[in-house]
């Protein structure tokens, strides 16, 4: 597996965000799937170490992230709910500064680059400001940043919040294709139609795992939705 996580708790003060987590995650998609406030964004900051958790393990491509985080980030690729790019920079100089934070530049950058926009459908717009980009774009963008240093494991917290039905429907696709040629993705949301039957899927709610399974042996026939809302008691 390429991510493993046993025992995982934390507390904001008095409020409990997560209840001893345990899952595991092996290459292909995988949606970590749960409503506003279930946790999903707390867990993913203990993913990427913003913060660190007083109890329970996190294993990421082999590497424990409490004993050894660098060697755990470097095999990770991330993309956060808010924007962090510089607006002001062309896509390809966004991607040359974040490849020279790990150490590759010259023309190893620019190979890996242009192979990279290639594969999200960015290359011809390499030479825009990231201003002028849409919000689809602008995602594709970031996708693209987190691949550029080979990670074996990309997390995606809710990443097409605020974009149109098109955009969106089209950075699942790409997240997709990218599962497909064996890259580790654990995609946090909370709507069900970015979630695909054959998907791994986690269902957080009030900071526990209730389901881990397929998708399609979770929803047993039913539509997912129906399955997502009877689980977490949400109003239909």
């Amino acid at each position: 597996m390429t991510i493993a996580v046993t025992g995982l708790s934390f507390r904001y003060g008095a409020k409990l965000a997560l209840d001893q987590v345990s899952f595991s995650v092996a290459p292909g998609f995988t949606a970590l799937l749960g409503p506003n406030g279930a946790g999903k964004s707390t867990l993913f900051g203990l993913l990427t170490r913003l913060f660190t958790a007083p109890s329970g393990i996190i294993v990421m491509a082999g590497h424990d992230l409490a004993r050894a985080p660098r060697a755990a980030l470097a095999r990770m690729g991330v993309v956060f709910q808010q924007p962090t790019i510089d607006l002001d920079l062309t896509v390809r100089r966004n991607l040359v500064y974040f490849a020279a934070l790990h150490g590759i530049a010259g023309r190893e950058a620019d190979l890996r680059i242009q192979a990279t926009l290639e594969r999200l459908g960015m290359a011809e717009r390499a030479n825009e400001p990231a201003r002028a980009l849409n919000g689809g774009h602008r995602r594709r963008m970031e996708i693209a940043r987190a691949l550029i240093h080979r990670p074996a494991v990309l997390l995606l917290d809710e990443p097409t919040v605020g974009l149109d039905a098109a955009s969106r429907a089209a950075i699942v696709d790409h997240v997709h294709d990218l599962a497909a040629e064996g890259l580790t993705v654990l995609w946090a949301t909370h709507l069900t139609d970015e979630v695909r039957p054959d998907d791994g899927l986690l269902i957080l709610h009030k900071g526990r795992i209730l389901a881990d399974d397929t998708a399609r042996a979770i929803a047993a026939g039913r539509p997912l939705t129906e399955t997502f809302l009877a689980l977490t008691g949400a109003p239909a």
